[in-house]
């Protein structure tokens, strides 16, 4: 879902009959969507059973799918991928139920195998969209997401087992709505501000009101019985810790993303670009996603055997290195190959190791909204990388026949940033604490036995 309208973005405003900056809310709603569906759908599964909301959750990704692929112009294409967007939350769902479901021997296995899926499903996702855009109606991108929806949802239905365990108490309405208002305004001033100009009104009314928002959200939480997220339990060092490394490991994962197809795709004849094709550039991104697949049974060993902050650690170590080594070596295929794999590996233990921290620090009824928190500070890390590599690769420009492509420099920027966001996330997972807090990952459906 996340790269699956990747291979047509440059062709949107002609597609769908609209300006190039209108054409970006493609992209943008669906983050949108998934940053605030997330929080609140981890909030709705522990009260009312985590299968049966990614099963709802599901329906409407599906629902979003048939919307999409239907559509022709702007407004219901953004529709139908806000849809998208809200589905999305399934991720850290479903990374829950395994706490849940899987006897505590197995639950850092199961763990960081799920985890891991997210780079396979964008590593392999984005070389099968790039085909389908290049040879058939892009429409057929939207249904193929419609039948991955429909075999989740028939999976998931069939193999998962009905959760048992409940958080009692209210839906907080009014903290949902709160947490949607402000994320929203600082996530729009974030991913939108090198377009609208970073000192622009509606930037600043946006990033400052959505700051303001959360400030009197976070108050009111704190008062109320049944808060959508319990700020305590995310105050509590383990959890805090956890989460703010995560957002270095998010923007580090994005700078792959964002920096790497535009060094790939770029002309050769600046003597920066590689000159591949959108499938060639996919194809040298896929390491990536399969090591960190595969990868993931050494991540769980490594967590069980020497605790998942030891995970953490020599992930964002080895992402660092990634980087520190592609600020010299950048200007072959095989070197973005080798760097992109590194990457993979960094991530891969990272990845497996986050959210075994999170559920150590908090209760069983608080998995998947504590969850949910972290994968939005993913998120959020994803979504400043995407802005900051924009505004570098935009600002460091040499002129090529009249257009413009990034500088050697500017991946030079880029990548220099990546380590060193990287290895701030090292230095605050070194102050994560080694032993949990007295909530271990009972199964609350105990279906497996030692």
């Amino acid at each position: 879902m996340q790269t699956l309208v990747t291979p047509i973005i440059p062709h949107l405003p002609a597609l769908l009959d609209t300006t190039a900056a209108d054409s970006t809310w493609v992209l943008t709603s669906t983050l949108l969507a998934a940053a605030i569906s997330t929080p609140i759908s981890g909030r709705l599964g522990d009260m009312y059973g985590k299968r049966r909301i990614v099963l709802v959750l599901l329906i409407i990704m599906a629902g979003g799918s048939i919307v999409s692929a239907l559509s022709n112009t702007l407004i219901p294409m953004i529709v139908g991928r806000v849809l998208q967007g809200v589905g999305l939350g399934v991720i850290s769902l479903g990374i829950s139920i395994l706490r849940d479901v899987i006897h505590p021997k197995n639950l850092g296995g199961a763990v960081a195998l799920v985890s891991a899926t997210l780079g396979v499903g964008g590593a392999v996702g984005l070389p099968v969209a790039a085909v389908i855009a290049q040879n058939f109606d892009y429409h057929y991108l939207f249904w193929l997401a419609l039948l991955l929806a429909v075999v989740a949802i028939v999976l998931v239905g069939t193999i998962v087992p009905v959760s048992t365990l409940r958080a009692g108490g209210r839906f907080d309405f009014v903290g949902a709505v709160g947490f949607a208002v402000g994320l929203v305004g600082i996530l729009l001033a974030v991913s939108k501000g090198n377009e609208w100009g970073w000192t622009s009104p509606v930037t600043l009314s946006l990033l400052i009101g959505g700051i303001a928002v959360l400030l009197i959200w976070g108050a009111v939480e704190l008062r109320m019985t049944d808060p959508l997220i319990d700020l305590r339990v995310a105050a509590r060092r383990p959890v805090l810790l956890t989460n703010l490394a995560s957002i270095s490991v998010g923007f580090a994962f994005f700078i792959t993303t964002a920096a790497l197809p535009v060094l790939l795709e770029a002309p050769t004849t600046t003597g920066v670009g590689l000159g591949q094709s959108l499938l060639v550039s996919s194809l040298c991104l896929m390491p990536l996603g399969l090591i960190m697949f595969f990868l993931s049974p050494v991540a769980a060993r490594l967590s069980n055997a020497r605790g998942p902050r030891t995970s953490l650690i020599l992930g964002g170590a080895i992402i660092t290195a990634a980087f520190a080594l592609a600020v010299w070596l950048h200007g072959a295929i095989w070197h973005v190959i080798l760097i992109s794999a590194i990457v993979g590996v960094g991530v891969g233990f990272a990845y497996a190791a986050m959210p075994t921290l999170i559920m150590r620090a908090v209760p069983p009824n608080e998995t998947a909204a504590a969850n949910g928190l972290n994968s939005v500070m993913r998120t959020l890390g994803s979504t400043v990388a995407a802005t900051l590599v924009g505004v570098i690769l935009s600002s460091h420009l040499v002129l090529d026949g009249g257009i413009g492509i990034p500088t050697t420099q500017a991946f030079q920027l880029v990548f220099a940033m990546g380590a060193g966001v990287a290895l701030t996330g090292v230095i605050i997972g070194a102050f994560i604490p080694t032993r949990g807090t007295g909530f271990p990952g009972t199964a609350s459906i105990p279906i497996q036995r030692a």
